[in-house]
């Protein structure tokens, strides 16, 4: 049995060696799981604060940073990411001085760090631009958009959508300030990102409809590419400038047009990702189910014996259960947000239960890119443009009909 003796009053005691070997597999495994959580927790809390749900955003970003913390140690780099989500949740909420108490936590942090990446500087800048954005301090916010900027740039590329934001938050400054011809042309250079991205996406669909097969006889399957984080940040973004542009369509309804038929692609992309990735999805649920529970690898009595020796809670079945957050505190020091202790399984299940909804979004997608194309129908009309330009809208509304009848499955 595993090489297991037998002690006194019939006790099993197992060699020093498979304790040990088995104290590494439940470590092992527990970060895993810890990183996937990781990923849920700060996936949800963007999603969330991109849709202006800060309130919402909060436990799942703490939950994040505990998380780090549990895994990484409490003065990692590794942290950064989640003190930059809290910061902007309460800017979201109103609450400067504590946004700037997160703030300074991740600057500190980063200052500390010696591997500190461009990205995590890009984020930094980005977030101490919003702030200095919330306090008017325009001349502040501008220099640390411009180093968000840069480093986004070098991380990703200057024409990459990570870089897309802090061009939009400087649009957004400039805009207030009525330097328009900035603005502008800031606001081009967003959208003409968003367009390359998804345009490349858009364009292997259109040849999966030509082709409908592939060379093994399947339907080809399409994504936007984006998690659901950056699909709302996508959404985010683009409404808020086709509302900029709507408000000049007069003068610009080109650029009008340009826009809502970039909002079209992206809801026709995210309407397909929908449908041809449910399997997928679901298939991905599963494997997510496996990072909460840890399934005996060893004999019950062994795993048994070291779960006790370690302080962990067994469950009947003798599988390894997360240890309930309920009984961790969910503010982050003396200074954080008191709010009313909440287990992550209802922001996971909730989470879960809307991605095994993938049919039931796609319809609702549909409306929505259908909206976006007739509206550019209309304005292309009203403003009398090329007879081009209205059959290529045209043929973005017949992509729809096509869609409703013959779906990428």
């Amino acid at each position: 049995m595993c090489g297991q003796a037998q002690g006194r009053d019939n006790e099993v005691v197992f060699p020093l060696s498979v304790v040990w070997f088995i104290k590494e597999l439940i470590g092992a495994a527990s970060t895993r799981r810890y990183k996937h959580l990781i990923e849920l927790c700060y996936t949800v809390a963007q999603k969330y604060i991109f849709e202006g749900k800060h309130e919402d955003a909060v436990p799942a970003a703490l939950h994040s940073l505990r998380f780090r913390m549990n895994v990484h140690g409490l003065s990692s780099v590794e942290l950064v990411p989640a003190y930059l989500l809290l910061a902007e949740a309460s800017l979201g909420l109103g609450r400067v001085v504590q946004a700037e108490e997160y703030l300074s936590q991740a600057q500190w942090t980063v200052l500390k760090s010696t591997e500190c990446s461009y990205a995590i500087h890009s984020l930094l800048h980005r977030n101490l631009g919003l702030l200095y954005m919330a306090k008017e301090n325009y001349e502040e916010a501008r220099y640390h958009l411009a180093n968000d900027i840069y480093f986004a740039s070098c991380a990703f590329g200057t024409e990459h959508i990570r870089a897309s934001g802090g061009y939009f938050h400087l649009a957004n400054i400039f805009n207030g300030l009525k330097k328009l011809d900035l603005a502008d042309t800031l606001y081009t250079k967003v959208s003409e990102i968003w367009n390359k991205y998804l345009n490349d996406h858009y364009q292997v669909l259109s040849q999966a409809r030509i082709q409908q097969i592939d060379l093994l006889g399947k339907r080809f399957e399409t994504d936007t590419g984006l998690d659901e984080a950056q699909e709302a940040e996508a959404i985010q973004i683009l409404t808020s400038i086709l509302n900029i542009r709507e408000s000049t369509s007069n003068k610009a309804p080109q650029k009008t047009i340009f826009v809502l038929k970039i909002l079209f692609m992206l809801y026709f992309l995210m309407m397909n990702s929908s449908k041809a990735s449910s399997p997928r999805k679901a298939a991905s649920l599963k494997q997510r189910e496996k990072f909460l529970w840890l399934d005996s690898a060893v004999c019950p009595a062994a795993l048994a014996f070291v779960l006790r020796t370690l302080g962990h809670p067994d469950s009947p079945d003798g599988n390894l259960l997360v240890a309930p957050l309920t009984s961790m505190p969910l503010s982050v020091g003396s200074k954080g947000p008191e709010m009313e202790k909440r287990d992550f399984v209802h922001y996971k299940l909730r989470n879960s239960a809307s991605r095994l909804s993938c049919s039931l979004t796609s319809l609702t997608l549909i409306p929505h890119a259908e909206e976006y194309a007739l509206r550019a129908l209309h304005l292309a009309k009203k403003q009398k443009l090329s007879v081009q330009e209205q059959n290529t809208i045209q043929d973005l509304l017949n992509l729809i009909s096509v869609e409703e009848a013959q779906p990428i499955t």
